[in-house]
Formats: C-alpha cells, sequence, structure tokens
C-alpha cells in the first residue's frame, strides 16, 4: 500500500473513532429514554432531520420532519426554550444538526444516538 492508502485509512479510522465519542453539548440517548421523553411532549421539540422520502417511509411518533438540507432555513420552526431532541436514520445526521444548532444558539440538545435504525418502538407512516 502506498503513502496515499495509508492517509486515507488514517483519515477513516479517525473519522469512525471521533463518531464513537460523545460531541460535547449533545446528550445521547437510548431508544428507551426517548420513548419516556415522549410521555412529556410539552417540555420537548422532537425533530427527524432525515429527507422527507425517508420520514414517510416510517417515522417516531411526535417528531416534526425537518430534513438537514433545510434545518438552517427552518430555525424559525424549533422552540429554542424546549429540549430539543433531535433524531434520523443511524445517529450520524443529527450529530451534524447538532452542530448547526448550536452555532445558532440552541442550547439544550440531545439525539436518538443509534438513530431510528435502533428505534425498539412502533413507526407512523
Amino acid at each position: 500500500m502506498n503513502w496515499i492508502g495509508y492517509a486515507l485509512l488514517g483519515v477513516v479510522v479517525l473519522l469512525f473513532i471521533k463518531q464513537m465519542f460523545p460531541m460535547k453539548g449533545l446528550k445521547d440517548l437510548s431508544s428507551e429514554e426517548v420513548s419516556d421523553l415522549l410521555k412529556k411532549p410539552k417540555d420537548f421539540a422532537f425533530i427527524d432531520v432525515r429527507e422527507v422520502h425517508e420520514y414517510k417511509s416510517g417515522h417516531i411518533k411526535g417528531f416534526k420532519n425537518i430534513p438537514l438540507s433545510q434545518l438552517s432555513q427552518r430555525l424559525n420552526e424549533i422552540d429554542g426554550n424546549k429540549q430539543i431532541v433531535l433524531t434520523c436514520r443511524s445517529g450520524n445526521r443529527s450529530r451534524t444538526a447538532a452542530k448547526i444548532l448550536m452555532k445558532n444558539k440552541f442550547p439544550n440538545l440531545a439525539h436518538l444516538k443509534t438513530g431510528i435504525s435502533g428505534w425498539s418502538g412502533s413507526l407512523s407512516k
């Protein structure tokens, strides 16, 4: 393997390791924890950042769809006084969404760590 191959492998390993550690300012939640929070909808803003077609194929009841690709333009739809709970397919896009929200002064952020792929409850269509 040449030096470019080693460099690419190193980048992939670093990105993988980075995803394994918690992000500062973003609380990782389990499926069970999110299920409990959904029982108190007035205290939380639940946002699914998957694309519309993904959301329509099955989503967690109580989550509003604001695709990551539209998030920056739709910040006014999010109540910053509530704790924001994010989800996506695997947890990666919700981390990216959290970074956008942090830059825009949304302080109380959490996400379903596994994304909807690790959700143990039922899905709505």
